[in-house]
């Protein structure tokens, strides 16, 4: 039976001094769709407010644009999905087997508080789907709540860009806050490479998460294995694992 994926993107085109640009991070997005799609799934693509989801500038440059991005810029259909994403308030959870929320900086903006989108991870969740991030699409996580009140996030292995790779990265002055330390707040069990910049996949249970750009492949992978095996009817049919972490490549 063909599966449906849910990929969350976002509607932020600047950084909180509203001057440097920012958006989706492309190579998160296409190297799931690229996973997704040879398995001959469907896909569709939502956002806080729908309409167009901007690029960040540098996901376009070498060598962050890889060949599954530059595909995807030269494919007018696959262009124009990012300049009509769908709404949470018009996208039915009961319809989608998973849920990834993809990075870029632009979604520590307006995934964390987005109650839509928050509806859409506990609703596929607590029917027996698959809740996957990558990179800052963890931040999307961070206030989720079941519907019995606990957050998601609470006891549960994840892995997300780090501290050190926003310092790194020269951009730890201009984020709103630290996503690694707000996920520690929050009860998550946070893993990350001791090397940043590397992958690493984390799975626990039905959770997926990937640390960083270089992890998008390999978490969407990951989410394609699990999806290939039969799901239960509801959360609490499948008990979590509590596997050693896994790092992929």
């Amino acid at each position: 039976m063909s599966k449906r994926i849910l990929h969350v993107v976002s509607n932020v085109a600047h950084y909180g001094d509203g001057l440097e640009p920012t958006g989706l991070w492309l190579s998160e997005l296409t190297h799931a769709w690229h996973v997704f799609a040879r398995e001959g799934w469907n896909q569709q693509l939502v956002s806080p407010r729908g309409g167009r989801s901007p690029l960040e500038p540098r996901s376009l440059k070498w060598p962050n644009l890889d060949a599954t991005g530059k595909a995807w810029l030269a494919d007018d259909a696959c262009k124009a999905l990012l300049t009509d994403t769908a709404r949470p308030d018009e996208t039915d959870a009961s319809t989608f087997d998973a849920i990834y929320f993809t990075g870029g900086h632009a979604v520590m903006w307006d995934f964390p508080e987005d109650a839509g989108l928050q509806r859409l991870a506990r609703e596929i969740y607590e029917r027996g789907g698959i809740v996957s991030s990558v990179c800052h699409g963890y931040c999307g996580l961070l206030n989720v709540k079941l519907s019995d009140g606990r957050l998601m996030v609470a006891g549960r292995r994840l892995t997300g860009f780090s501290w050190t790779e926003e310092v790194l990265a020269g951009v730890a002055a201009k984020v709103p806050y630290n996503a690694e330390e707000e996920m520690k707040r929050r009860g998550a069990l946070y893993e990350k490479n001791l090397l940043p910049f590397t992958s690493r996949v984390v799975v626990d249970g039905r959770l997926v998460t990937g640390q960083n750009p270089q992890s998008a492949k390999a978490a969407a992978e990951k989410v394609a294995a699990l999806l290939r095996q039969p799901l239960p009817q509801r959360s609490d049919e499948y008990p979590r694992a509590r596997t050693p972490g896994e790092t992929g490549t």
